[in-house]
């Protein structure tokens, strides 16, 4: 193979880890690499991407339209002891530091804002939480689409809006890069956890490059120069899923679907 295309679709501040995977991948396998930062799922899609870093949402709903070009073969084990040493994530309810509220349930009638609708963090498993909360009716007084997690914390921190939930990796990973926002923000309520996003490799490829790329992945944090950038994105380091480590993120689709609410309001 003359290049492998990596694509990723995932949180801009966490992109210097895509960045050092797809340059390592490459210099390991002797291969040239590219990273493409994609703005749109066409891709994912129409299967243009060799490897992606991808959600697991939209993972499961092109499998389901039998649109399944990519397969999960690693996914980040995450630094904190919140994580088990396990490949899971939350998504972290945030509002102003000023305001009165205390949990998910204090939000009724305010506002909210989501980074995209097709993110498990963001939106599929708010979701989720209102059918389990049996809120199908209209919980909140205005939803917004933000684009992305970071223009949603920014939101709440400026008072545009009142809540959103933020994939915990790249909250934490603004709270550190952005101290003052630890001033203007506050965690009421975590949901989840959830199997955190994987790292797919097209079907495409064939079974030996699949593995070989999966090799390099689960050996990047014994090298001190990886495992520093690793550190960037909170990541301890990559861990082996399969298809079936996302059954999680099935249930919570399928239980939305069963309510007849696909639609946060």
């Amino acid at each position: 193979m003359k290049k492998l295309r990596f694509g990723t679709f995932l949180a801009p501040n966490i992109l210097p880890v895509y960045q050092a995977i797809a340059d390592e991948v490459g210099r390991q396998l002797a291969i040239e690499t590219e990273l493409i930062v994609e703005t749109t799922y066409e891709n994912c899609a129409r299967d243009v991407n060799d490897v992606c870093f991808v959600c697991s949402l939209p993972y499961v709903v092109f499998e389901r339209q039998g649109l399944a070009p990519a397969i999960p073969i690693a996914a980040p084990v995450l630094e904190g002891e919140r994580y088990k040493g396990k490949p899971i994530y939350y998504s972290d309810v945030i509002v102003h530091k000023s305001s009165p509220w205390q949990s998910f349930k204090d939000l009724r009638g305010k506002s909210w804002a989501y980074n995209e609708p097709l993110s498990h963090s963001g939106y599929g498993i708010t979701r989720y939480h209102l059918v389990q909360l049996n809120e199908t009716k209209g919980f909140f007084s205005k939803v917004i689409e933000a684009g992305f997690h970071e223009e949603a914390i920014k939101m709440v921190a400026d008072g545009q809006i009142d809540a959103s939930a933020i994939d915990s990796q790249v909250l934490a990973v603004a709270l550190r890069d952005n101290p003052h926002l630890s001033q203007s923000l506050k965690i009421i309520d975590s949901l989840g956890p959830s199997t955190i996003q994987p790292i797919a490799v097209s079907k495409r490829l064939p079974l030996f490059l699949r593995q070989q790329i999966l090799d390099v992945l689960l050996s990047l944090h014994k090298n001190p120069k990886i495992k520093k950038i690793l550190n960037i994105g909170m990541v301890n380091r990559f861990v082996p899923v399969s298809a079936s480590s996302y059954n999680d993120i099935r249930m919570m689709l399928e239980a939305c679907e069963r309510a007849e609410f696909m639609q946060i309001r």
